[in-house]
């Protein structure tokens, strides 16, 4: 591995990201590669100061990508929080470090911008993700819900 650099995503990057968030057992029932969906949603991503989605380029080829929102809140004392999301890696790049590179880079940037915390969420049948996590220094403290329309 040479020396990845995690910069801001670019549309040239957008259908490189979705082919990382489909290709897994729950991404290839929920993504759909080619819709132009995606670029409109990247076009909002970009324009908001709170989001930041990232890639990691290792040498011109895009091989991770995640998702970085900076959230304000009034409880905690009004403390800003890191939400981290989508987290993939390529999966012929997979094992080699890059996971932990993303997130160090991600903790590092949340403190940057003043965030309190970190907190991410991951499907319950993403073991494997859980115990990446746990070994960071992640712990699992609250249970989530969702309600999908």
């Amino acid at each position: 591995m040479t020396n990845p650099e995690i910069r801001r995503a670019t549309a040239e990057d957008v259908p490189a990201i979705v082919d990382f968030l489909a290709d897994d057992e729950l991404g290839k029932t929920r993504e759909a590669p080619g819709d132009p969906c995606y670029a409109e949603t990247f076009a909002a991503i970009a324009a908001d100061p709170n989001q930041f989605l990232a890639v990691v380029d290792d040498g011109g080829a895009v091989v991770g990508c995640l998702q970085l929102t900076f959230i304000p809140g009034l409880s905690l004392k009004a403390m800003w929080r890191g939400q981290i999301e989508s987290v993939r890696i390529a999966s012929s790049r997979r094992g080699q470090g890059l996971g932990h590179v993303m997130i160090d880079w991600a903790v590092a940037e949340c403190r940057r911008r003043g965030c309190g915390l970190v907190q991410l969420t991951m499907n319950k049948s993403r073991t494997d993700s859980h115990r990446f996590y746990e070994s960071l220094g992640f712990e699992a403290t609250h249970e989530g819900f969702k309600l999908v329309f």
